[in-house]
């Protein structure tokens, strides 16, 4: 193994260690956070990590296949962050914006 081959080997054996220390405290935080933005938040940055270990199985194959895969998980992962926020913003709406809301709609 030449100079160049090893420094690759090396570095991309870190990219997997550190993908895989940051999926194991986003399960910590899924599993603790304290709200439910706190877990929503942790599930859209998994969805993240997910694909950068993706990404860090493609450079170390050197096979272009999982780049279709990532960016549907991408556009997956946005979406359902963007649900999760309107969610959580209706829900804690205040009560009185609430009901003016629906008095509107209505008329």
């Amino acid at each position: 193994m030449s100079g160049p081959e090893t420094v690759d080997r090396v570095l991309m054996i870190a990219a997997v260690v550190l993908v895989v220390v940051a999926g194991a405290l986003l399960l910590v935080r899924i599993s603790r956070g304290p709200s439910m933005l706190d877990r929503a938040i942790a599930l859209d940055v998994l969805a993240a990590v997910i694909i950068a270990g993706l990404g860090a199985k493609s450079a170390f194959a050197r096979d272009a296949f999982y780049f279709p895969i990532m960016l549907v998980l991408a556009f997956l992962g946005f979406t359902g962050s963007v649900g999760i926020a309107r969610f959580i913003a209706v829900r804690d709406k205040p009560l009185s914006r609430r009901k003016s809301a629906a008095k509107e709609s209505q008329e």
